[in-house]
């Protein structure tokens, strides 16, 4: 798996960097990321400005870089001698190296994430003994093999396996009960909402989004937590991505009610905002649909984007347009469930025009992301459902009546753009 370390240190002290203020600057971009206004605070809803998130997206010491580099090449040496420490100082310089370099975004994912699911999956694999059998094949394996032997049906035990190797809210107490309601449910995977870790860890017959909405401030501070998510990750829309102009600008009908881009669950609009901010003078219109619960909290958004509340298991009510997208909401559904909502987009699209858009992950055999992977445990935990494989995603796309054109990707880009026709 690429860039997976972990930094933990067995209870030694380790010298912490110094950041430069780090904390005070971070605040400040913590602030820009929750709110985006006029001078005196007050929502400005003609114009959407991009909030600067640069203290947020920036390692926290890149001065100590070039010197701790030094220390560690100077260190590796002393491993071949008799002092016991020349390890642990080796291994306090490089967790220092990773603290100077990780920036805080990367921080908060770690904390709130990676470090929760581990947890999660430690636990699951230490009540099913599947280290220990591990240990004893001490090679290569197939997940197939152990899943079998451990009496754990396979798809499960990728989620363990794939969130041990890269070493808050509303979700902890799910990630704790998971190894009970694996239990429970006989080691078998998730498949519906309604019985998931998250009923069981908050003794509760509602779903995640139902806990969200009737949970204040657990849904603002949701719907918040993602726009930082999705601060500084490659953006679909800029250039060397998706060629916007030439997929969706091109060719463009224009008309008076024609429309452009229709972001389907779009929050508080984060994403269509931005392609707002980046493509200014595209023409038609554009919309974010979500529910009104959500809809009703938005205090700024450009003029040019309209607001409608609606339910995606609904009639989709913009016909015609020339794409419609989503982010990150497939995956937080059964494939059965998502059949039901692609068949309303499918219903919409006009052939031969219409795009289908979906920002998701596209998880590696091998070699995943340690956010991606994280993530995926965040999903079964939470909602019973999953990130998808390349194959996974053809087998859905595929029976809701829909081809794959291309994915689009680029370097070290965790998520891709699913560019979807009708078949």
């Amino acid at each position: 798996m690429a860039d997976t370390t972990v930094s933990h240190t067995n209870g030694h002290a380790v010298p912490e960097p110094k950041y430069r203020g780090i904390e005070k600057k971070l605040e400040s971009s913590v602030s820009a990321l929750s709110s985006s206004g006029s001078s005196d605070g007050t929502p400005d809803a003609t114009k959407s400005e991009e909030p600067d998130v640069s203290i947020a997206l920036s390692a926290a010491n890149i001065d100590a870089v070039p010197s701790l580099i030094k220390e560690i090449n100077a260190l590796s040496g002393d491993l071949d001698s008799d002092d016991p420490t020349a390890r642990l100082k080796l291994m306090a310089k490089a967790k220092s190296l990773w603290q100077s370099l990780e920036t805080p975004r990367e921080t908060m994912l770690r904390h709130v994430w990676a470090e929760p699911s581990l947890h999660c999956a430690l636990t699951a694999g230490t009540v099913k003994e599947v280290w220990t059998h591990v240990a004893k094949i001490n090679g290569p394996f197939k997940v197939a093999d152990v899943a079998k032997e451990k009496n754990i049906e396979p798809a499960l035990l990728v989620y363990i396996h794939a969130n041990t190797i890269f070493g808050s809210g509303a979700c902890l107490n799910a990630l704790g009960q998971f190894h009970e309601w694996a239990d429970i449910n006989s080691w078998k995977d998730a498949t519906d909402i309604s019985n998931s870790p998250l009923q069981l860890g908050y003794k509760t017959e509602k779903t995640f989004f139902e806990h969200l909405h009737t949970n204040p401030p657990y849904g603002q501070l949701f719907h918040l937590h993602m726009g930082g998510y999705r601060q500084g990750r490659p953006s679909w829309m800029d250039t060397g991505f998706f060629p916007v102009q030439e997929k969706l600008i091109d060719g463009f009908e224009n008309s008076d009610d024609s429309a452009l881009l229709v972001d389907i669950g779009g929050s508080f609009g984060h994403d269509i905002g931005e392609f707002c901010r980046k493509f200014p003078d595209a023409p038609g219109r554009l919309i974010l649909q979500d529910l009104p619960v959500v809809i009703d909290q938005i205090t700024s958004l450009d003029n040019k984007i309209e607001r409608m509340k609606y339910d995606f298991y609904t009639e989709q009510p913009i016909k015609g347009a020339r794409a419609y997208y989503m982010h990150s909401v497939l995956h937080d559904w059964s494939d059965e469930t998502c059949l039901k909502i692609l068949g309303q987009v499918k219903a919409a699209m006009k052939p031969g025009y219409s795009k289908l858009l979906i920002n998701e992950n596209v998880i590696p055999n091998t070699g995943a992301q340690w956010e991606a992977t994280a993530l995926d445990i965040m999903m079964l935990t939470l909602l019973a459902s999953r990130e998808r494989t390349q194959q996974n995603w053809e087998k859905l796309l595929g029976e809701a009546g829909l081809k794959i054109y291309n994915i689009w990707t680029v370097a070290n880009g965790v998520e891709s753009l699913i560019e979807c026709e009708l078949v």
